[in-house]
């Protein structure tokens, strides 16, 4: 079933709702829509359990644009769909967010969203000046090339100097028939540089607003990611009042949903029901 839920800021939020029993929102992360073949699939795995949520964040598929925002600004209305979406959910959910959609989620319950726990796979931060550091600058240039709507050149710049992916492989994503999809969403990728905030240059983790948290969180990263990654998961589990740590064997960034599917399964049979 597909509905709409209204943000706080009047912007028209897209959901599909699937399955019976406690609510469990998924949040993506950059490039993520609801319909993102792997968010589906999740969703199919989990429905016998969970009710699931999936929405389009503001910008993507068929959730409106909202007024145009930047910066913190993006952030707070981005926190306020998420609150539309649990809202509609009418209980305090179970929510899971990949990558940069981890991250908003903390956030959200940072500032007061309810949820009775948090799954996060792999929160991007860069908390080391050892690895590569986005340049700076890197956040206005991705915003003036997207003003000037150059999308290839802005999912260039995205995954090249803040991914830290080679140029070369890069070359050879834009003959692959995704890139289209990539493209279509790019005007969304400054929303995600707001939501990581200061925590992609190069320090160590602040305290806040991830000390705010009281639900239990488990922080996941994959046995075949970066070292990086992992200590980045470490540290934030590390400033989270209830935070625990796991690493899925064999996974990497594209994460297999049947072990995502694991985990969350685990995880919430660990939680007090709401």
């Amino acid at each position: 079933m597909t509905t709409q839920v209204r943000s706080p800021d009047g912007t028209t939020i897209a959901v599909d709702v699937i399955g019976s029993g406690p609510p469990l929102i998924l949040v993506g992360g950059a490039f993520s829509y609801r319909r993102w073949k792997g968010f589906v699939d999740l969703a199919d795995r989990l429905s016998d359990t969970f009710t699931v949520y999936g929405y389009d964040r503001r910008g993507r598929g068929d959730s409106g644009p909202g007024p145009t925002a930047s910066g913190p600004a993006s952030v707070i209305a981005e926190v306020g769909d998420l609150a539309a979406v649990t809202g509609h959910a009418g209980a305090d959910p179970l929510i899971f967010g990949m990558s940069s959609g981890g991250v908003l989620a903390l956030r959200s319950v940072a500032a007061g969203v309810p949820a009775r726990g948090v799954v996060v796979y792999q929160p991007p931060f860069v908390l080391s000046a050892a690895g590569p550091l986005p340049p700076a600058g890197f956040a206005q240039h991705l915003d003036r090339l997207v003003a000037a709507d150059q999308r290839s050149a802005a999912v260039r710049w995205f995954m090249t100097r803040g991914m830290g992916a080679p140029a070369p492989v890069v070359a050879l994503m834009r003959l692959a028939p995704f890139w289209k999809h990539l493209t279509a969403v790019a005007h969304t990728l400054p929303a995600d540089i707001a939501v990581m905030g200061d925590t992609i240059e190069g320090r160590p983790l602040d305290r806040d607003p991830w000390a705010r948290i009281e639900v239990p969180v488990l922080v996941l990263d994959g046995g075949k990611s970066s070292k990086a990654t992992g200590l980045a998961a470490d540290q934030l589990a590390d400033r989270l009042p209830a935070g625990q740590r796991a690493t899925l064997p064999g996974q990497g960034h594209n994460v297999a949903m049947p072990a995502l599917e694991r985990a969350i399964r685990g995880f919430a049979g660990l939680l007090t029901p709401s």
